[in-house]
């Protein structure tokens, strides 16, 4: 059972052993759990180290086991330590990967790799995107990651979008349950939605991307600064793997006519999201970045789920979370 939160079978019998007949050794847990002395010092040595035992401070040179509430609350904690460093592993890992390919258009500014094309600035990426639109035939998938949308960014685009849903082109764009509540591009959305496009929404999205005719993608170098750099894709297996990406995210997505669903603690899929980042150690500006709204919206949304736990700081919240059952248990 606790071998979900990273506790061997071995280990967790000890343990158990342990509450029920406090004063045992090492000889008699070995008699009542049938195993070699050897490997009940090595469940010891592991308890140990989780903080399961302790020394006891009735008898000299034994070890007490600590009571189950603090103990499930010492091994969520240290599962939560270790999805908080797994999460900047990852950040980092996007960060370098971003960096590299920014690098490497700098040291290679003639020359692109195969299936890579790198634009720079945003006069390129608008020029680009711009002749590749013109191309469209047949279907447009488009990740609109950054929450609401500038006016003059939705204005310039009703003219493209019209003109290409009136050549019968498929239209697919997946917007932030933020949008939901800006007047503006909630307007924008259910005007491309009456021409016949398609809108949803989710809480997250991983980046920006579109693609185009199933044969091109769009991608920013960087999340941070869009306007930066970005790239065309066209290798086959890339935009193979970025089409599956997309319709995994459509499937999960909200029609933006419906009440975001709640699940069974009345959580938004917002909500949601927000729970598993605070869990995850990011700040109010990282949350507010990745559910496209203001930083005093984010600190809001934290604050009033951290209430609703009955959590006194973030990393109780995430520990919280995960008893409640408001996030999974990780293997």
């Amino acid at each position: 059972m606790l071998t979900m939160l990273g506790l061997d079978t071995a280990s967790e019998a000890v343990y158990r052993a342990m509450l029920g007949a406090p004063q045992a050794g090492v000889s008699a847990l070995s008699a009542m759990l049938a195993l070699p002395e050897e490997q009940i010092r090595t469940a010891l040595d592991t308890l140990s180290e989780l903080a399961l035992v302790r020394p006891s401070h009735q008898a000299d040179g034994h070890l007490r086991a600590v009571s189950p509430e603090l103990g499930l609350e010492i091994l969520l904690a240290r599962q939560q330590s270790e999805l908080a460093s797994q999460q900047q592993r990852l950040e980092a890992s996007r960060a370098t990967a971003a960096q590299l390919i920014a690098e490497y258009a700098d040291l290679r500014p003639q020359a692109s790799s195969p299936g890579v094309e790198q634009l720079v600035g945003i006069d390129q990426i608008r020029d680009r995107l711009s002749l590749l639109t013109k191309e469209l035939t047949t279907e447009l998938m488009t990740f609109a990651a950054g929450g609401a949308q500038p006016q003059e960014g939705i204005d310039a685009a009703r003219p493209l979008d019209q003109d290409l849903l009136t050549r019968g082109v498929r239209m697919r764009t997946v917007y932030l349950d933020s949008v939901r509540n800006h007047a503006a591009t909630a307007a924008y959305a259910e005007w491309l939605t009456s021409l016949g496009g398609q809108v949803r929404t989710v809480p997250a999205l991983p980046t920006r991307m579109i693609i185009i005719d199933r044969s091109r993608a769009v991608i920013p170098v960087s999340s941070d600064d869009t306007a930066a750099g970005a790239v065309v894709l066209t290798g086959q297996g890339t935009i193979t793997a970025l089409c599956a990406l997309f319709e995994s995210v459509w499937a999960e997505a909200q029609p933006l006519g419906r009440p975001p669903r709640r699940d069974g603690h009345g959580l938004t899929p917002q909500e949601q999201t927000a729970v598993a980042l605070l869990a995850e150690g990011h700040t109010d500006d990282a949350i507010a970045k990745r559910l496209g709204v203001s930083s005093r919206t984010a600190r809001r949304l934290a604050t009033d789920l951290i209430d609703r736990l009955g959590a006194r700081s973030r990393f109780q919240a995430g520990v919280r979370a995960v008893q409640q059952g408001w996030l999974p248990m990780q293997r």
